[in-house]
């Protein structure tokens, strides 16, 4: 089906306006830890940026329901929508933790897992954007390998936060903030490699 792109190109154009709101999102978020504890402009530029995404998801299930012919099957336009903006979701979510919780340090542990989102999220995005171009899962293979890399690290860092934060040295407060904090971003990774995923059936499904 991919010979119908050019007739109907606007499911690509959503997808890949979601995928760069994940970026600025997650970079957002890692420009959060560096202006902490001044976060109140990064707080809302994550906010517009989940608005934003939920317009272009909004967008494009309406556009899923009113098009008789779509690019590729419609569960993984609606999964690969959902996927994209849960990622942006997470993201808004954990940000808002930092004033709700009265968070009064950053953890080293979390910037390293911004840097990874911001790396993960940077690679899915350019894997969304070839799905306008390619239906070879070779082409898309070194994206989606590298973001099971990321989401793999990513992986190990939430394993060492949470051991830090149950290792008796922090107080039970401390621990229950940053227990939801570091779940949110893992969750945000994780996501990263759910929207892989979609990618991958599409490409073999339309290959």
């Amino acid at each position: 089906m991919f010979n119908l792109l050019p007739q109907d190109p606007l499911f690509f154009d959503l997808f890949e306006g979601m995928g760069r709101l994940a970026i600025a999102s997650a970079q957002h978020l890692k420009e959060l830890t560096q202006h902490f504890p001044n976060i109140n402009d990064d707080v809302s530029r994550i906010r517009q940026a989940e608005h934003d995404a939920d317009q272009l998801a909004h967008k494009a299930l309406e556009r899923l329901d009113r098009t008789f012919i779509t690019p590729f099957d419609r569960e993984d336009i609606h999964q690969l929508v959902i996927e994209l903006d849960d990622i942006i979701d997470n993201i808004d979510a954990l940000a808002k933790r930092f004033t709700l919780y009265h968070v009064t340090r950053m953890e080293p542990l979390f910037v390293k897992q911004c840097d990874v989102l911001v790396e993960a999220t940077t690679v899915l995005s350019d894997a969304v954007g070839q799905l306008r171009t390619t239906h070879k899962l070779a082409d898309l293979n070194p994206r989606l390998i590298e973001v099971h890399r990321l989401e793999s690290i990513g992986d190990d860092n939430h394993h060492a936060a949470i051991s830090d934060l149950y290792g008796g040295s922090h107080d039970p407060l401390h621990v229950m903030k940053w227990k939801e904090i570091y779940d949110y971003v893992e969750n945000a990774l994780d996501g990263c490699e759910d929207a892989t995923h979609v990618i991958e059936r599409i490409v073999l499904k339309n290959g």
